[in-house]
């Protein structure tokens, strides 16, 4: 079914006339724009709208000088109202409405801590390629105490709230000091646009121009956990992040990479050490990281008394390793109700946001169990009212599902056991059907239709039906009981099927 609008030629000729100007094959493109061969494959085939992002990155890497910019434009009404930020309605703004024509030329962060504050300093240098002249700049501020522990922190939030007192934001471009107009206020999460201006005068960034912005702010280590987030949400050249750590607390840094098309993966580049007087400096720096990527570093202080750190219970059941990482139980009144849909591409960054955090889930729930039948995980299950889930195939594939919804089904059904991350300790027996047509969004808010068969077909399933409110137990037959999981002899198999899809 081709999602294609209608006018969407002239873009596809541009980008085939700039690939072959360049030399570039597509999957040398989609390589270095961070996006799929299938991808680039279907927006040349007209069976995939091209996104804002793609087109973007592409006339950057082909150097086309802003021809595939405004081809896309000129497909997109939507796009060339995105692309003039002075004509948006101040109080109107999506919450990735950032200028279409912005390119960070260099991301750097640096995050300083003295044992009982962070502080972080961001510096950007913003290159304006629009026809217009740009004056407000979208900046993000946001905290998690127990990463993988969401009911934690969120009651955690909701008696601690973050303010901005504490946080003592400043902000600057170039040398000039700017002020700011907040966009969303929570107890864990702040949004603001920076204004390229103060009393004194107006900095707009004019096209062909480039400057620095600087913003700073401050937070207590009981409302920052032990991790540092880099999103790129913008085409991006270069991204660089420094921690700053004092050396008596012998700190152990990590890092993993996420993107939208694979799961948390270690840094490519190794973090380089530096020993500076009585601190520990870790930095690491990547070019040209893909749109909407996501670096994380981790940290611990292996040196820090053990009176400052709460030691953690070991869990001793399946259900409690779930619940350690974060899972939802069955018995919250979340898994039973109906999940919120997004409005796409609105929402897009919420979206983003919630499947980073379902994919670092399935990177917890990998490291206490063998999934050898593949896994899934939905939004609820994270106490988060998202119509959002993932599932890994055991073939390692990875299925982003946004906004799905089982339009179809075939009548031909089998009967396996299932296990569900919410109730971990027993499995049940649970007829399916062998194929599902599943209508679904992607981030753009384009609406596809994807027919998913046996293994795949079941996981899905059983996903959607989280995001529906309906547990497993629902589905079995009415004289069917679950077994506990020290009687199921599965683990470490897959679902097998006949050729002709029936149950052996």
């Amino acid at each position: 079914m081709s999602q294609e609008k209608p006018g969407a030629e002239p873009f596809i000729a541009e980008l085939k006339r700039w690939r072959d100007v360049r030399g570039v094959s597509q999957s040398a493109l989609a390589k270095a724009v961070g996006y799929t061969p299938s991808y680039v494959s279907k927006v040349e085939g007209g069976q995939q709208r091209p996104a804002r992002g793609f087109a973007e990155q592409a006339d950057r890497v082909l150097h086309a000088g802003g021809a595939l910019r405004r081809a896309f434009n000129e497909i997109d009404p939507q796009a060339r109202s995105e692309a003039v930020p002075h004509q948006q309605a101040p109080d109107s703004s999506a919450a990735d409405s950032q200028p279409a024509s912005v390119i960070v030329q260099h991301d750097d962060a640096e995050l300083h801590y003295d044992g009982t504050t962070y502080r972080a300093t961001q510096r950007r240098q913003l290159y304006n390629a629009s026809p217009d002249p740009i004056a407000r700049y979208l900046i993000r501020i946001s905290v998690d105490r127990y990463p993988g522990s969401p009911e934690q922190s969120n009651r955690h939030y909701r008696e601690n709230p973050l303010t901005w007192e504490e946080i003592g934001l400043t902000a600057k471009v170039g040398d000039e000091p700017i002020g700011w107009r907040v966009q969303h206020d929570r107890d864990a999460f702040k949004e603001l646009w920076l204004l390229f201006e103060n009393d004194y005068g107006r900095y707009p960034l004019y096209p062909g121009e480039s400057t620095w912005i600087e913003y700073s702010y401050t937070v207590r280590d009981d409302k920052w956990g032990t991790w540092f987030q880099r999103a790129v949400r913008l085409p991006t050249e270069r991204l660089s992040v420094r921690l700053n750590f004092p050396a008596e607390l012998d700190p152990a840094v990590w890092g993993t990479e996420t993107t939208m098309t694979a799961a948390a993966f270690p840094f490519r580049t190794a973090i380089h050490q530096d020993a500076s007087d009585d601190r520990r400096i870790y930095s690491w720096t990547t070019d040209d990281p893909p749109l909407h990527a996501r670096y994380r570093l981790e940290w611990k202080f292996r040196a820090r008394p053990e009176h400052e750190e709460t030691a953690p219970t070991m869990p001793t059941s399946a259900s409690d390793k779930m619940r350690s990482i974060g899972v939802v139980q069955a018995g919250d009144p979340i898994l039973t109700g109906t999940a919120r849909a997004f409005d796409l591409p609105r929402e897009a960054e919420d979206a983003r946001r919630v499947v980073a955090e379902l994919n670092s889930a399935a990177e917890r729930a990998a490291g206490i169990h063998q999934f050898s039948k593949g896994m899934g995980v939905a939004a609820p299950q994270l106490g988060i009212d998202r119509a959002a889930a993932i599932v890994r195939t055991a073939e390692g594939e990875v299925i982003t599902l946004l906004n799905p919804k089982v339009i179809e089904q075939s009548s031909e059904t089998d009967e396996q056991y299932e296990g569900c991350w919410s109730f971990f300790d027993v499995r049940g027996m649970v007829p399916r059907p062998l194929s599902i047509s599943v209508e679904h969004q992607d981030i753009d808010g384009n609406r596809g239709i994807t027919i998913f068969e046996h293994a795949v077909a079941r996981l899905v399933a059983h996903e959607i039906d989280h995001l529906e409110g309906v547990l497993y137990t629902a589905r079995m037959r009415p004289d069917a009981e679950p077994i506990p999981v020290s009687e199921y002899r599965g683990t470490g198999h897959t679902w097998t099927y006949q050729p002709d899809g029936a149950k052996p």
